[in-house]
């Protein structure tokens, strides 16, 4: 009996995809949180909210560049490997 058989892997676009929405999630549970810290010890650390909610905004900006570029190539080296990857059979030959 004959199989042929082709691995799954993740192209560049949907890696990209995988990124980007990643990212939206990622980058607003980090504004949240920080947004949240720092109102609440805005007095420890002598902030007023609206300086509070200017820090949120400046650590979610520079998060999303380095950490979408470090999610990407994460993404991009897991699907790089075969590991955890399924198979699938497209066709099966008897012979």
């Amino acid at each position: 009996m004959r199989q042929r058989t082709v691995t799954m892997s993740a192209s560049r676009k949907r890696s990209l995809v995988k990124t980007l929405t990643w990212r939206i999630i990622a980058t607003t549970d980090t504004f949240i949180l920080t947004l949240l810290a720092t109102t609440w010890f805005s007095e420890d650390l002598g902030l007023e909210s609206t300086e509070a909610f200017a820090l949120a905004g400046t650590v979610a900006g520079l998060e999303v560049v380095t950490k979408m570029v470090l999610y990407y190539l994460h993404e991009r080296g897991w699907s790089s490997l075969d590991w955890g990857q399924d198979e699938e059979i497209l066709s099966e030959n008897s012979e």
